[in-house]
């Protein structure tokens, strides 16, 4: 089990909160914490972002004339 140190809305207060026992497989990387004051769950949602491409004319920039 990990341990953290997060705020608890239940308890109004930093607290610390532990990863329980995993059934789903997640190990130590286990989305859910549970305060170890009051048993308050939370849930550690992370999300994947791909950086968006730019378009190829977008990707050279503006184009240079000569005067």
């Amino acid at each position: 089990m990990s341990d953290r140190e997060l705020y608890c809305d239940s308890c109004q207060g930093v607290q610390q909160f532990e990863t329980p026992p995993c059934v789903d497989g997640h190990g130590v990387d286990c989305p859910e914490l549970v305060c170890t004051r009051c048993g308050n769950a939370l849930l550690i949602a992370t999300f994947a972002f791909h950086a968006p491409r730019l378009a190829r004319s977008e990707q050279r920039g503006p184009a240079r004339r000569a005067a």
